[in-house]
């Protein structure tokens, strides 16, 4: 990274839900992964545990209701993001494997800070680089292996499209 760089850092939760081979996704509409496809899932309110994070993103983001069954584990990623005066984003990802509990896939209420505009499901061969965050990415790659890795995965370049 360059002497000048300036990193946002942002943690978050993220929620895996599978059903019939397929991953289920939000429409991101903010922030570096703007129009592509991203995890459930996000920052963490002020004193809020991880658990709750999880079960309030995943229900605001798509209406369902879930459980936490386990924690697949957690990685970061930096990517290039030209935003206010930061230059990066370094994104720590907690992953979560979650199941549907109650509810049905509705548009997200739009508030402050809500950056889903719906929730849908996606197949392996339907993501890519062009279209998905690093994190549906390595959702996918993890589904595969069940292996995320130990090493931060790196962007030089990363296109936002908006």
């Amino acid at each position: 990274m360059a002497r000048n760089s300036n990193f946002h850092r942002a943690l978050g939760v993220y929620g895996f839900l599978q059903e019939n081979n397929k991953l289920l996704v939000i429409n991101k509409n903010g922030g570096p992964y703007i129009n592509r496809y991203d995890l459930p899932g996000g920052s963490l309110e002020d004193g809020e545990s991880l658990m709750n994070a999880m079960k309030r993103e995943f229900l605001e983001e798509t209406g369902l209701q879930i459980e936490v069954i386990n924690n697949i584990g957690t990685i970061d990623f930096m990517l290039p993001w030209d935003w206010k005066n930061f230059t990066h984003v370094h994104h720590i990802a907690i992953f979560y494997s979650v199941k549907k509990v109650g509810g049905k896939l509705s548009k997200p209420e739009q508030f402050e800070g809500q950056d889903s505009d719906g929730a849908l499901w996606v197949a392996e061969d339907e993501v890519s680089i062009e279209n998905a965050s690093p994190l549906v990415l390595k959702a996918f790659d993890w589904i595969k292996t069940k292996d995320l890795g130990l090493n931060r995965v790196e962007y030089k370049y990363w296109e936002i499209k908006g």
